[in-house]
């Protein structure tokens, strides 16, 4: 049996519901009717069922929790603090597709709701120490997320989040990774992240093509110089995001 997949990876046995929990709601049924149940909770606002799931021992109901927590959230059924505890908690369960889908709804949660800067500096720690995850699938996830964050008011988790995202850029194994990283810190914006988006210009073709879109969201002589340079590069897509963008900057596109 996967280790991944045992009830034993999930939440302590003590935390979750039993059956002497006569007043509190729990997620009944065979695995696959729980997921159902919790998604459906989601959509009506039971948030003591949603609750519940969170500790299940089936992953996907764990994983469907997550998800129907933020949708609570954006229905303003529970607050972003709520729902930011349930994503956040999950980034931390034994089983990798609960994680992963912890950190696709962290980056839904910070688009969907208002996260003002004590928030995003909850969520930026945690969030960016699984861009270290032994999983190469919820590094990449994750490096994506923390690209949705609103940082702008938070200096000191822009700080982190820039340097932690320009670490994965430039010295992941994993191709996957490194391209989200460089998207992210093109989300993000802040001048500390060009150097690592620079490097990804001259990354493999994959990383190429999502470096040089990240380029247009620096104002730097440097971008310029490297979009020129891209023009000439041996991938064409990367040939045209370039030719077109630097068209753009030249006033010649609209």
């Amino acid at each position: 049996m996967d280790p991944a997949a045992a009830p034993t990876d999930g939440p302590d046995d003590a935390d979750r519901p039993t059956a002497s929990d006569a007043d509190a709601p729990r997620v009944t049924g065979a695995g696959s009717d729980r997921t159902v149940r919790v998604v459906r909770a989601g959509h009506d606002g039971d948030a003591d069922l949603v609750a519940a799931a969170h500790v299940d021992p089936d992953p996907a109901v764990r994983a469907a929790a997550v998800g129907a927590s933020v949708r609570l959230a954006r229905s303003g059924v529970i607050g972003p603090s709520a729902a930011l505890d349930a994503v956040l908690a999950a980034l931390s369960d034994g089983d990798a597709a609960v994680r992963r889908r912890a950190a696709a709804e962290a980056g839904r949660l910070a688009g969907a709701v208002d996260l003002d800067a004590d928030l995003v500096a909850i969520a930026t720690a945690p969030l960016v120490e699984r861009l270290g995850d032994e999983d190469d699938r919820v590094a990449e996830v994750v490096a994506f997320a923390v690209g949705e964050l609103p940082l702008a008011d938070a200096p000191s988790a822009l700080d982190l989040a820039v340097a932690s995202l320009a670490e994965v850029a430039t010295g992941h194994a994993e191709h996957l990774c490194r391209e989200a990283a460089v998207a992210a810190l093109g989300s993000i914006g802040d001048p500390g992240g060009l150097p690592a988006v620079l490097a990804g210009c001259r990354d493999r073709a994959t990383v190429r093509r999502r470096a040089v879109l990240a380029l247009a969201a620096f104002d730097d002589p440097a971008a310029t110089d490297e979009l020129r340079r891209l023009t000439a590069d041996r991938d064409l897509q990367v040939r045209q995001a370039a030719e077109e963008l630097l068209a753009i900057e030249a006033g010649e596109a609209t």
